[in-house]
């Protein structure tokens, strides 16, 4: 058997919700939920610690939902985050900027990870006990080791669709520069001691500290299935595929057979086809890219240039303010000369940074500079369209010569 550990935040309908996890939904319209077995779920959060479907249903009895707790949780520990970055925003000009810890809760870099456990597939599978007993191990073990900065918000374990799973849901969160706990992954990683897989090399998507830590996370959950007498292979699957919706999930077997017949059918009428690459106008085509690749790439420039000028300046002045006012006391008078130089400072860095968007606008629309710019991406694109070309003349060659065809004829030149 495997063990299944999948981590995401969002999906085709943006972030994921815990309201498919604690089944405050109806269920009735979901044809992969058995409402009997859904009597059988387990669920534990934060603030209530373990309750029971039954105990949504007694009336004398408030349950909160995991969205409720999870807004709360966020409420509580990210709001003087939020304040400060008011405070920071009207300082600079930027009050378009406030974020409320709801925004935060939503948004998909700061919104709680989701984490699906599951060991095997519903054509075999560990007993429900022996995954619960598996899961709380690994989740105490994970509390005494990231506690500090990983949070576990709610868990969930589902004995109602067709494999027993557990969906649980944490959010990682550490202090920033100005002493404020703010949700970020990244930071809260860092302060646990995780390295990136290759130290060597700049921090990227493919090499973040993020994959140390599930690497340990999985080490962790094998451990603990050793030590309930399970052997299972921990050959990790790749290719790229992304944590799926639970839907889909539940319903990735039934696709795979299905895919497999369809597979057989589309190799048998693809034997039958022949690749034709064709644009009858190469050097339009090639122009056309080239504008949108030009334009595109001027304005993205010119934002960050002007982004980052204004930020890193405005931060500068206004944390050189702060510092001023923090270590001398003024009279009435001078504090009101030292707010206006400061004030006047800020309209004149304001002035030049909207100067630096219209001098390199002025540049970049410049008729010698553009065409400059746009030739190399117009040969770049000539060079991959003679490539692509190349490589379907030459498949077409060799099915015509499997078949026994012979060589297919050129067109004639229709210019000469």
């Amino acid at each position: 058997m495997k063990l299944t550990r999948h981590n995401g935040r969002s999906g085709k309908n943006g972030t994921y919700n815990p309201k498919h996890n604690d089944r405050r939904f109806d269920i009735a319209n979901s044809e992969h939920i058995d409402q009997e077995r859904a009597k059988q779920n387990v669920y534990w959060d934060c603030y209530q610690g373990f309750h029971f479907p039954k105990d949504q249903e007694q009336e004398d009895k408030v349950v909160y939902s995991f969205e409720q707790i999870e807004r709360a949780f966020y409420s509580e520990r990210y709001d003087d985050f939020c304040e400060g970055q008011h405070e920071r925003n009207r300082k600079t000009g930027h009050s378009n900027r406030d974020r409320s810890t709801e925004d935060l809760w939503k948004d998909k870099k700061t919104c709680p990870e989701e984490s699906l456990l599951q060991i095997g597939t519903m054509e075999q599978s560990v007993e429900p006990a022996v995954l619960a007993k598996i899961a709380m191990e690994f989740f105490e073990e994970f509390e005494r080791r990231f506690g500090e900065h990983i949070h576990i918000l709610d868990w969930s374990l589902h004995l109602d669709e067709s494999t027993p799973h557990i969906h649980e849901r944490h959010v990682f969160d550490c202090e920033n520069r100005y002493g404020e706990i703010a949700p970020q992954q990244e930071k809260a990683l860092e302060a646990l001691g995780f390295d990136l897989p290759d130290p060597s090399q700049k921090a990227s998507k493919l090499n973040n500290r993020k994959k140390t830590f599930d690497a340990a996370c999985r080490a962790m959950l094998f451990d603990i299935c050793k030590r309930h007498g399970l052997h299972l292979d921990e050959e990790p699957e790749y290719g790229g595929r992304a944590y799926l919706e639970k839907q889909d999930y539940i319903l990735m077997k039934q696709k795979e057979k299905i895919a497999v017949q369809d597979q057989q059918i589309e190799t048998k009428e693809a034997e039958l086809e022949e690749i034709t690459i064709r644009i009858s106008d190469t050097e339009a085509f090639a122009e056309e890219v080239a504008d949108v690749a030009y334009e595109k790439a001027v304005e993205a420039v010119t934002d960050t240039i002007r982004e980052e000028v204004r930020n890193e300046d405005f931060e500068i002045i206004a944390d050189t303010r702060e510092s001023l006012f923090r270590s001398y006391t003024f009279t009435p008078d001078a504090a009101q000369t030292i707010e206006a130089v400061f004030s006047n400072i800020m309209n004149r860095f304001k002035g030049m940074t909207q100067h630096i968007s219209e001098r390199l606008a002025a540049i970049f629309q410049s008729p010698k500079k553009k065409a400059e710019i746009k030739e190399p991406i117009k040969e770049s694109i000539r060079d991959r369209l003679a490539r692509s070309q190349k490589r379907a003349d030459d498949l077409n060659a060799r099915r015509r010569a499997e078949r026994g065809m012979p060589p297919k004829r050129k067109q004639q030149n229709m210019d000469r």
